[in-house]
């Protein structure tokens, strides 16, 4: 389907271009959204005759949307997950949930505004780009954990995955040293029960 654009579309092209798109993007997004109009003869002329009040409204929003990304700019937000021992978690964090901290945090932002790719599986800072117009992106951290305290070490830069595997390294080479220990002295005990009886041997001759 051919569609006149009415804002610029990333990877799409600029308002007033004629683009072909699949007829699901259109009729889906491009056309409810307001981001677009069949190709037409008629729209072509509607919006040549609308062109400066559509530039004149973007300009607007442009503006208004790089208000918000000066603010949103370097925010972090926390989000709480239940997680296992590796930093895994039950679960993941999608567009919605970012979106949704970010709006308890007091800024409004839909789910079709986060650019998060792929959602997040494990504990740690991430970075997660927000398109607030067309022309305006910028990045907050989601910062997943599992409990306030670990979401504060991370926040100074603590590896909460690393330091778990170095107490684990620990752990296990006390281990290995009181089993060894353990082992010595079932040794020095085995010896002192063979020499008890070779020893009484002695004296009864």
């Amino acid at each position: 389907m051919d569609v006149i654009l009415l804002e610029r579309i990333p990877r799409l092209g600029q308002m007033g271009d004629i683009v072909k798109v699949k007829n699901g993007y259109a009729r889906n997004f491009l056309l409810p959204q307001g981001k677009a109009l069949r190709a037409t003869e008629d729209n072509k002329t509607k919006f040549e005759n609308e062109r400066a009040q559509l530039e004149a409204r973007n300009l607007e929003l442009r503006s208004e949307a790089e208000k918000v990304a000066e603010k949103l700019e370097g925010q972090t937000i926390t989000l709480i997950r239940q997680a296992g021992t590796n930093g895994q978690l039950y679960g993941s964090v999608t567009a919605r949930d970012i979106a949704e901290a970010l709006t308890e945090a007091g800024f409004s932002v839909g789910k079709a505004q986060v650019m998060l790719h792929n959602p997040i599986k494990g504990i740690g800072i991430s970075e997660v780009g927000i398109r607030l117009h067309a022309e305006v992106e910028t990045n907050v951290s989601a910062n997943v954990a599992r409990s306030e305290d670990e979401a504060e070490r991370q926040a100074r830069g603590e590896d909460i995955m690393a330091t778990e595997r170095e107490e684990d390294e620990v752990t296990a080479e006390a281990f290995f040293e009181d089993a060894g220990l353990a082992a010595e002295l079932d040794e020095e005990l085995a010896d002192d029960e063979n020499e008890a009886p070779a020893a009484e041997a002695e004296d009864e001759a």
